[in-house]
């Protein structure tokens, strides 16, 4: 089905009426704050159209992709890939190549469980399941990636003295990083535990919420969503596993010392 084609299914129209419902909910809420001198009319109205206009060039975007070959996927992912390393950089701005660090971590994680669950079919090789399943794989890698940097550049920072007379003594650096790396690791899989957690119990995640209202079987949407948090876990674990050992190779110099890292506050040895 072509782009045109999308526009003009009834389904689309039918959608827009139900938008016109939720902008009137919305104005209601803009109205109340007006009334209560809240001043957040703007702030709230710009960020209603936003997400608007956002949502809407996503779905058109996806639409044109369902046009695509499916080979045309490995490429969009790729790029998903390296827009996630971009933004999760900033985490860690003042680690040493932290950039390469995190496409490549993410790379690594992300696209090894995306290749294997396509391989055991749990996502079939077509543009309509790979680009929105591979994206919450990817969206998931970038976050813990950019946790396991932010804790990990933070307990370098604040361990440097420690660090480098354990260095002194003559230890190898992996061996003294490693407390650090596994804090780090720890760390930026606590959201996905948790959400692990309580699955099924506070939290009932939006796939299978839409399988269940698409009219799938509900034991089967419980078991797929199942499947999507193992795949979130494992490309989220990997990818911090992957960074912060990429990090504390990248933090020694060759003479086995502890490299300076931007905004270090830390006294000079």
């Amino acid at each position: 089905m072509t782009l045109s084609e999308q526009l003009q299914a009834p389904v689309v129209w039918r959608g827009l009426g139900q938008v016109a419902v939720a902008t009137v909910l919305a104005i209601v809420v803009l109205g109340v704050s007006y009334a209560r001198n809240l001043d957040l009319e703007r702030e709230l109205g710009m960020a209603f159209v936003r997400g608007f206009v956002q949502v809407i060039a996503m779905g058109a975007f996806i639409g044109i992709l369902f046009t695509v070959p499916v080979a045309w996927t490995a490429v969009v992912l790729l790029v998903m890939i390296a827009i996630a390393a971009w933004i999760s950089k900033d985490r860690g701005e003042a680690v040493p190549g932290v950039l390469r660090v995190s496409f490549v971590s993410i790379l690594f994680g992300a696209g090894l469980v995306i290749v294997l669950m396509v391989w055991a079919g749990a996502i079939a090789p077509t543009v309509r399941n790979l680009i929105p399943v591979g994206g919450m794989i990817i969206a998931n890698a970038m976050k813990t990636n950019s946790l396991a940097l932010d804790r990990l550049k933070g307990e370098i920072q604040s361990n440097r003295a420690q660090i480098e007379a354990v260095l002194a003594l003559g230890v190898r650096p992996e061996t003294v990083i490693t407390e650090y790396v596994t804090k780090s690791v720890r760390a930026s899989l606590i959201p996905t535990v948790d959400s692990l957690k309580s699955l099924g119990l506070v939290y009932i995640p939006g796939m299978m919420s839409g399988m269940i209202l698409a009219g799938e079987n509900p034991l089967y949407a419980a078991e797929y969503q199942f499947v999507i948090m193992g795949m979130l876990f494992a490309g989220g674990g990997l990818t911090s596993m992957a960074s912060t050992a990429l990090v504390g190779r990248y933090a020694f110099t060759a003479a086995d010392q502890l490299k300076r890292f931007d905004g270090d506050t830390a006294p000079e040895g």
